[in-house]
């Protein structure tokens, strides 16, 4: 444990019992959700840190609208600082006002695709203003938020970390207390491949969960992409020697593994935390570093090239790369979210 945890520890049943007299508002007075024309699927966790969150709900955005289910993704925004809310988010959008997941899905999903809104009933209104033809939305990071009705709860679990100590914040990493998860309908494992024993996992669910199905996915490198040249390789990239890996992320052991998992080793990795990118100082310290190291380029997430702007840019000395993550084994899931909305 942590010395900052360690001191903070005191706090932790005081934050339990917030979150339970929270959770028994909503429960007596269900009238408090804003409820929407349109179905709405959550996807949240419990737990702090990276759970896959962000690519799944591109992949279930990209499954539900090619099957037909027109949809756009709300999200808070998180790190966003607007004088405008709720704000419809686009390619070219500041990722310094948008955050930087939200503009990740804008550039991977299109138009009218992704909108932010510290009150997502808001968010909700504003998607469907511009896209009336709207059949679903999907709540990012929704477990928490309930101030806006939900038809589907799904809640990411990391098979590798899974639910840590067990423990709520700041003494763990549990945002909820377990029983919590009786509201969600559907269990999703990801990294499933590195799970070493389903079981576990299945007993958790059976005791605290709603006996609601569990799918198990996985997420994969599929290829890079140079910043700021049409330029593109396979993992791992042919006749290149190792990289350097840097991201902010809340897990970024997890991305340093997958380029491994991939074939793609690196010679040194460097951390940012959670969704904080190098200033164009650091990114010179950064190649110092790789050269340090030993490796001649440098591989970041999406996610933290959506950060990067033409002063980052021009300052490449060093090829940066940009791997793009995809979901791997989610067909079932997809399916049985389009059952579920009819």
């Amino acid at each position: 444990m942590s010395i900052l945890r360690y001191l903070a520890a005191p706090l932790s049943p005081l934050y339990a019992a917030v979150v339970r007299a929270r959770n028994r508002s909503f429960d007596a007075h269900p009238e408090r959700a804003a409820q929407v024309d349109v179905p709405v699927v959550s996807i949240g966790n419990i737990s702090t840190g990276g759970t896959g969150k962000t690519p799944l709900t591109l992949f279930l955005a990209e499954g539900l609208e090619a099957a037909g289910w027109r949809n756009a993704v709300l999200s808070r925004g998180y790190g966003g600082r607007r004088e405008v809310d709720p704000m419809s988010v686009e390619a070219d959008s500041d990722p310094r006002q948008t955050g930087d997941e939200p503009l990740l899905l804008a550039r991977r999903l299109g138009r009218h695709r992704v909108v932010v809104g510290r009150k997502r009933h808001a968010a909700a209104l504003r998607a469907l203003s511009q896209r009336p033809e709207l059949r679903c939305l999907l709540l990012d990071d929704g477990f928490q938020h309930r101030g806006l009705r939900r038809d589907l709860d799904l809640v990411v679990l990391d098979g590798v970390r899974r639910w840590g100590n067990g423990r709520m914040l700041p003494l763990g990493d549990l945002r909820e207390p377990l029983e919590s998860l009786a509201r969600a309908h559907a269990l999703v494992v990801t990294r499933a491949a590195r799970v070493p024993l389903r079981a576990e996992i299945e007993e958790w669910w059976a005791l605290h969960g709603s006996g609601g199905p569990i799918f198990w996915v996985d997420f994969e490198l599929g290829g890079l992409r140079r910043l700021g040249a049409n330029e593109w390789a396979s993992l791992p990239r042919p006749g290149a020697g190792p990289a350097f890996a840097w991201c902010g992320l809340g897990n970024p052991k997890a991305f340093y593994a997958d380029l491994l998992l991939a074939g793609q080793p690196w010679a040194g990795t460097h951390s940012f935390p959670d969704h904080r990118g190098p200033s164009p100082a650091q990114l010179r310290r950064l190649q110092s570093l790789a050269r340090e190291a030993g490796a001649d380029w440098m591989v970041c997430t999406e996610k933290d090239a959506v950060k990067l702007g033409p002063g980052h840019a021009s300052l490449l000395e060093l090829p940066l790369f940009v791997a793009e993550q995809r979901v791997r084994g989610g067909e079932p899931l997809l399916a049985w979210v389009k059952a579920q909305l009819g």
